[in-house]
């Protein structure tokens, strides 16, 4: 699994972000290769509606084969293949 540090532009006016505002986000996906697992993360936040989308951090986390981790967005991507935690500030 890959945890992404990621700063986005929101295309539109949406929950706690106006259109144009630059958000940052924790995306967590469950996927064997780097490179596919930037690519989803990109795809996700697309379909969230962000853009200008600008990878920060990558990181590598190492999981057991059936463990279920305590971290709710860990698992939350272990279950559905990927996790995206937005914040409202820097």
């Amino acid at each position: 699994m890959y945890l992404f540090s990621i700063n986005a532009v929101s295309a539109r006016d949406q929950g706690d972000f106006k259109a144009g505002e630059e958000c940052p986000f924790i995306v967590y996906i469950n996927f064997i290769d780097l490179f596919g697992a930037e690519q989803l993360a990109t795809v996700y936040l697309m379909k969230e509606g962000f853009r200008e989308i600008k990878i920060t951090k990558r990181r590598l986390i190492k999981l057991a084969s059936g463990e279920q981790h305590p971290d709710p967005q860990i698992a939350e991507a272990q279950r559905k293949g990927y996790c995206l935690q937005a914040f409202s500030a820097h």
